[in-house]
């Protein structure tokens, strides 16, 4: 039998919130390679983050 953790994804606008910006500045950062390069949800292909990319991204930004 095939165990999987259950694991929180977050969407670009719930993680933009989370660290004060836009969910546009989000995705510029991205492009720009300041964060690294977002999971895609494999259906829909949106952006997922986790609680762990989240709190990287707080620290590159400078953000606790």
């Amino acid at each position: 039998m095939l165990r999987v953790s259950p694991t929180k994804y977050y969407s670009a606008t719930e993680v933009a919130q989370a660290l004060g910006i836009s969910k546009q500045t989000l995705i510029r950062y991205e492009k720009k390679k300041i964060f690294p390069k977002a999971k895609r949800n494999p259906i829909n292909e949106r952006r997922e983050y986790t609680v762990e990319e989240v709190e990287q991204f707080k620290k590159i930004i400078g953000r606790k």
